[in-house]
């Protein structure tokens, strides 16, 4: 007797792959489970005005990175007659605009737009060296020093020592916090006590995602270093993390925006919020992160769309082995069922009802007629697909001239299956009668129906497209489908005496 471990090990094996490849997809792609979600894609401009003196114009600006929550998809610049590049520096990214000569008003445009993103992937860079300690007058180390005594004994690691010590710059009964306030502006203070006390922190800008908001400020927020992340802090609420509304844009603790050669320099953001499908958003972010792509969404868009329908056969395959497996349905043929479903689904489902009625219908008597001449099977069959032709033909013109339009789509039928059953049908209606075939022709539609209903589900078209290893799912459960041999359920009634007696 042969083993069936091996046979239960693959199917083991195909359920894991197929599960891990979606699931993979799913994480790493950002590839919803469910159809009809959106994914939230924020477009920012930055508007750089300055006064150029006459003199060689450099400017420097901070650019945003992907981070925590966001990948950046696209960026560009609009600065004409100005040299633009991006570059990384050891102040992190940054856009820098050149000219030999400029005078007078001078607009500078940088755009960015960033996929809100579960998963982005995005590195995070430890502080280097030791802190630097600043240099404090005697009045301002003496208030210092007391604001981070009081701040120490109410805390216990870095993290809860920067929340205190903001919660003291935001009491203004406090004389020693008012007084290293009259020269230092609030985030500078804070980062200089965290210096003293050797905690590597750096000031970044936080800007509020609102749509619709124009010439919005940069918002002064502290990242301080726990150990293994940098920590997000609100300097003018304390709150402590990033929220789902908070873009960092500059993370290094550099100066947000350097202009050379100009002055009255000034810098302000748009913003703008738009819904994208999650196939465009895998498709931006495939792009923006040079992700090694083998799905579907990678062909063109024509091959996309002819493998939209592919995709869907092993769902028909599916339900066909369970119904005549499982149910002991009856149909004309295997798998005639699901070519007859794909049809339903170009012409829908009426439609396709009706039009499979009319051709097999006429066919049979077309076959009938020629059963009388004793033709070989090749002549007769050719005869059979020739007749199915002129059917399709004349019931499309027909429908053309009447005005159903719906009668157009008739051509998608499969003509070679649909021949293959008539033929069959007719030998079936020779040798068992016509009950028989009334049997398996309902049996066949009634198959191609529940086909046509599970291949035109949106979830079931969604994970099918979207999710490659759901084939390998298919492929297994059919397997072990395959491997039934019990009693199919039409079979029951046959018992249904024992149980009466």
């Amino acid at each position: 007797m042969t083993s069936r471990i091996p046979f239960y090990f693959l199917i083991t094996l195909l359920v894991i792959a197929g599960t891990a490849l979606s699931m993979y997809r799913h994480d790493v792609y950002g590839v919803p489970w469910t159809p009809g979600e959106e994914r939230a894609l924020w477009e920012l401009e930055a508007r750089i005005e300055f006064d150029a003196i006459g003199d060689p114009v450099k400017v420097s600006m901070a650019a945003p990175e992907t981070q925590k929550g966001f990948t950046l998809i696209d960026e560009s610049t609009s600065s004409p007659g100005y040299g633009v590049a991006l570059i990384d520096t050891d102040k992190g990214r940054r856009a820098e605009w050149s000219i030999r000569e400029a005078t007078g008003k001078q607009i500078l445009y940088y755009k960015t737009q960033m996929l809100v993103d579960d998963q982005a992937s995005y590195t995070t860079e430890p502080p280097k060296g030791a802190t630097v300690s600043v240099s404090l007058d005697n009045p301002q180390q003496t208030a210092a020093t007391a604001l981070l005594s009081q701040a120490r004994n109410l805390s216990s690691d870095n993290i809860t020592l920067t929340r205190e010590l903001i919660k003291q710059f935001n009491d203004k009964t406090s004389q020693n916090a008012s007084l290293l306030l009259n020269n230092l502006s609030r985030e500078q203070a804070i980062i200089n006590l965290l210096s003293l006390e050797g905690i590597h922190a750096r000031i970044v800008g936080g800007l509020f995602l609102e749509d619709g908001r124009r010439r919005q400020s940069i918002n002064p927020m502290v990242e301080v270093w726990d150990g293994e992340q940098w920590q997000l802090f609100d300097i003018k609420t304390g709150q402590e993390g990033r929220p789902d509304d908070v873009l960092v844009w500059n993370q290094q603790g550099h100066s947000m925006l350097d202009v050379i050669g100009g002055r009255n320099s000034n810098i302000s953001f748009s913003i703008i919020a738009q819904d994208i499908t999650p196939q465009q958003a895998t498709r931006e972010k495939v792009q923006a992160e040079d992700l090694l792509n083998f799905s579907i969404h990678s062909l063109p868009v024509e091959e996309q769309a002819m493998f939209k329908t592919i995709m869907l056969v092993p769902i028909g395959a599916l339900v066909v082995v369970f119904l005549r497996i499982i149910v002991g349905l009856k149909t004309s043929g295997t798998f005639m069922p699901v070519l007859i479903a794909v049809a339903f689904v170009q012409t829908q489902l009426v439609t396709g009802i009706l039009g499979f009625l009319l051709i097999v219908g006429t066919g049979l008597v077309i076959r009938s007629y020629l059963s009388r001449l004793n033709l070989l099977l090749v002549a007769r069959i050719s005869a059979v697909i020739i007749t199915v032709i002129m059917i399709i033909s004349v019931f499309t013109v027909v429908a053309f001239k009447i005005g159903l339009v719906e009668g157009l789509s008739i051509t998608f039928f499969p003509m070679i299956i649909l021949s293959w059953t008539i033929e069959r049908m007719s030998i079936l209606w020779e040798e068992e009668g016509a009950k028989e075939v009334l049997i398996q022709g309902g049996g066949s539609l009634l198959t191609a129906v529940l086909v046509y209903l599970a291949m035109t589900n949106g979830l079931v078209r969604h994970l099918t497209f979207n999710f490659i290893g759901i084939q390998l799912v298919i492929l297994a459960l059919i397997l072990m489908l395959g491997n039934y041999t019990g009693y199919r359920l039409s079979e029951l009634r046959r018992f249904k005496p024992l149980t009466e007696d």
